[in-house]
């Protein structure tokens, strides 16, 4: 599949340079299955925006065809699995990966596995996130939170399960099959971006913290595992498809990720306290209600936004450093940054 306007950078140091038109997405089983998005996004211009809802649509397909049928003896965990993926996402995530690829010039197909991947992780954290021993939240994008909407061990069990299926996915790819040396590199990725030293272990440490009034650099590592790591994640993990890419060029990509994981999540603070439930899809005040430490809470809400600012500025300034066609990773951090859900 190839990009609009594809990127003018050479990339001799990437595994696949070539161009072609399969519109196909791997299933649960292995085999394939036609897509209905458009194969050459012929019809999306240069405007990012269009790009990405193609882009969403794309990666919702990979998931639905990868998430198998819910029927069998374990129905109600797949029912739970799917409800808690299949509810009004925004992708970000998926999207880091695909704007990194389209920067790389790699094809839609070898990107698809960890576009997919990367969103099982994320959603089954927000599961776990909201159990009744972690933050206790009654609502998720809009719905019942898992273990409201089915129990608590059925929550339990669907995040454990979309945790091991990322895994799967990237592991059994048919695309990535000819990659096996990037598959590879893409599951260490993952691994390490949520375990103790990426989200798991931000997660303790966050709750650690609550009632408590950490200074800035403690508060920020503590956002760059529990947030950042999975965005730094779907930024690096294209790259393991290009095995020689400039060591400068990687650290650049690198310092984006993690000023946008950092203001992602201080921006999600504020969101907190300035936001309004039915927009951003969560109760809002629950940070405050469950004595979270929040940047905003901890400096103030104009230093908060002066935080995001800078923060911002330093991504877009890595971003300008590249060579190629940085449009969409310019357009995603942007967006990251300025949304109000």
């Amino acid at each position: 599949m190839n990009w609009p306007n594809g990127a003018s950078r050479k990339t001799d140091f990437c595994v696949a340079s070539g161009r072609s038109r399969p519109s196909y997405l791997s299933s649960e089983s292995g085999q394939t299955v036609e897509s209905t998005i458009d194969p050459s996004l012929s019809s999306v211009s240069a405007n990012p925006e269009k790009q990405s809802d193609l882009l969403v649509a794309r990666v919702n397909e990979v998931l639905k065809a990868r998430l198998g049928d819910t029927r069998g003896p374990a129905d109600r965990l797949h029912e739970a699995m799917r409800y808690v993926v299949f509810n009004g996402g925004k992708r970000v995530r998926p999207l880091l990966i695909y704007a990194t690829g389209q920067w790389l010039e790699q094809k839609l197909e070898l990107l698809d596995a960890a576009a997919s991947a990367v969103e099982l992780i994320h959603c089954y954290s927000l599961v776990h996130d909201d159990l009744p021993a972690m933050d206790d939240d009654d609502l998720r994008r809009g719905r019942p939170t898992a273990h409201l909407a089915f129990d608590e061990a059925t929550a339990i069990l669907a995040g454990d399960a979309l945790q091991a299926r990322a895994f799967e996915i990237i592991a059994s790819d048919t695309q990535l099959a000819g990659h096996p040396d990037a598959a590879l590199a893409m599951l260490a990725c993952l691994a390490r971006a949520c375990g103790v030293g990426g989200m798991a272990g931000g997660q303790s440490l966050d709750l650690q913290m609550e009632g408590s009034r950490p200074d800035q650099q403690a508060i920020e590592h503590m956002f760059k595992l529990k947030t950042g790591a999975l965005i730094e994640s779907s930024v690096m993990m294209p790259c393991a498809l290009c095995p020689d890419l400039d060591p400068q060029q990687r650290d650049l990509l690198a310092r984006f990720a993690h000023n946008i994981g950092l203001a992602f999540q201080i921006r999600d603070d504020l969101l907190d306290i300035e936001g309004q439930t039915e927009v951003i899809g969560k109760l809002a005040g629950a940070d405050q209600a469950h004595h979270k430490a929040s940047w905003p809470s901890l400096f103030g809400l104009p230093a908060a936004r002066e935080r995001i600012d800078a923060l911002a500025e330093e991504a877009m300034g890595s971003l300008q450093q590249l060579p190629g066609n940085t449009t969409m990773l310019t357009w995603l951090g942007q967006r990251l940054v300025k949304r109000d859900y």
